[in-house]
């Protein structure tokens, strides 16, 4: 378990928050889950609370965190500034910790300098519904496919009943989230008049 200092100070950050960074559980709080042994003792309620929510996820599932290494983020040190330090003690660090964390911080840097881009991308899930019975789907699926830009990949589809005979075509596309927005593919797909009736976000979800 980690010291009684530290233990406070997470309580402290998670007073008014749900998670370590967001408004829902990512890899940073899977980090710092892992940085404790056991679970906070229960008058810090607002970190036990965080460590028992956590424990239940699938770790595995959630989304990256904001920063490649919580622990060791430029952003950590500026909370440190502000008189909080997730993983600090409350005793005043000595030059040779100081000249440690100097070290790691200056590691941190040199690797995310090295590190390309990151490309964000979102897989979306869309309902193709045509006019009526009468609108031939292959076609209709044909031609959406072959609405193509940069960023931009369709995937797997299924044709799903309504009523009255009349099909919908579901489609998930992956696309790159600064190259391809909702309102640019809700607009292709309406271009295709002679077939398209209307069309609905299903799904739409950050990879």
């Amino acid at each position: 378990m980690a010291n009684l200092g530290v233990v406070a100070n997470l309580n402290k950050h998670l007073a008014d928050k749900s998670y370590i960074e967001g408004f829902v559980a990512t890899q940073a709080d899977v980090q710092v889950f892992k940085a404790y042994a056991d679970a906070p003792e229960a008058h810090n309620t607002y970190a036990l609370r965080w460590y028992n929510h956590i424990k239940a996820l699938n770790h595995e599932a959630l989304p990256a965190a904001e920063k490649d290494d919580y622990l060791a983020s430029e952003e950590a040190e500026e909370a440190e500034e502000d008189d909080f330090d997730l993983f600090g003690s409350d005793e005043e660090e000595d030059a040779e910790a100081a000249r440690l964390r100097s070290e790691r911080l200056a590691a941190y840097r040199a690797k995310k300098a090295a590190k390309p881009a990151v490309v964000q991308k979102s897989t979306i899930v869309l309902d193709v519904k045509p006019y009526d019975d009468t609108t031939d789907m292959v076609e209709l699926e044909k031609l959406v496919r072959e609405i193509q830009t940069d960023g931009l990949v369709w995937g797997a589809a299924q044709l799903i009943p309504v009523a009255f005979g009349v099909k919908k075509l579901q489609i998930m596309v992956t696309v790159e989230d600064d190259k391809v927005g909702t309102d640019f593919l809700e607009d292709q797909l309406l271009n295709i008049e002679d077939h398209v009736q209307s069309v609905d976000i299903v799904a739409f979800n950050k990879l």
